[in-house]
């Protein structure tokens, strides 16, 4: 259990549900019902051995996300899995039916086996994974990221190509292009070099968006040179 407020709400919520399902308990120390509630949620989260976390926001100290719940009443309860919400209730409820809105959160033998073997890390687990869910994203990723170590490139980039683009897919196909060139040291003179070529040369483009991506959103060289990369394009 963790208590959350406005300011650690994007890492103890959002950023954590991306890994397990996150129960989230809105309350105030003044609410009879919340009182009534806590223990019994407390207590059913806690038996599911780390498969589902409880956060627990105070709305007095935390109107930002009281506001951001649309919460009307407490206690309300809200739970998040990969940064959206899946099921919620409000008011004290009994035992039994937060037993089954935790259960109604726990993973499948199926998630369970493809989580151990993503978290095995071999190559031979990781096909396993992908043959039991084929395009699992983690397990993508993690085959991709392997096969990188390895040096084979080519077969990282073909597994990449076979699920949908996210900003981690992005970014670990941007390594496998990359090759010996990952390393960022030269950035500039490469970014340099590059921009003169991207009208006319789709390799030398791609190679540029490939350096802006490796750099990342945060560095700040990566709002400029997009601009830079714009007006040479239009």
């Amino acid at each position: 259990m963790v208590d959350v407020t406005d300011a650690t709400f994007e890492a103890e919520i959002l950023e954590r549900s991306d890994q397990v399902p996150v129960v989230i308990d809105l309350w105030a120390p003044w609410c009879g019902p919340c009182r009534t509630l806590t223990p019994i949620i407390e207590k059913v989260v806690a038996e599911t051995d780390g498969e589902v976390e409880l956060a627990k926001v105070n709305v007095d100290d935390n109107p930002k996300l009281s506001a951001m719940f649309k919460v009307q009443g407490i206690p309300a309860v809200f739970a998040i899995s990969k940064r959206q919400v899946i099921d919620q209730f409000v008011g004290a409820q009994p035992e039994p039916k937060v037993r089954a809105f935790v259960q109604g959160l726990l993973p499948t033998e199926q998630e369970r086996q493809v989580a151990k073997l993503i978290g095995a890390g071999d190559e031979v687990s990781l096909r396993q994974a992908l043959e039991l869910v084929p395009g699992n994203e983690p397990a993508t990723v993690a085959l991709a990221t392997l096969l990188i170590d390895q040096g084979d490139h080519q077969a990282a980039l073909a597994e990449l190509q076979k699920v949908p683009e996210t900003a981690e897919i992005r970014y670990v196909a941007a390594l496998a292009r990359a090759g010996d060139a990952a390393s960022l040291d030269d950035a500039d003179a490469r970014l340099a070099d590059l921009l003169g070529r991207v009208k006319e040369d789709p390799e030398a483009r791609q190679q540029y968006l490939d350096v802006l991506e490796l750099l990342g959103p945060d560095d700040p060289r990566t709002a400029p040179a997009r601009k830079a990369l714009t007006a040479r394009l239009f």
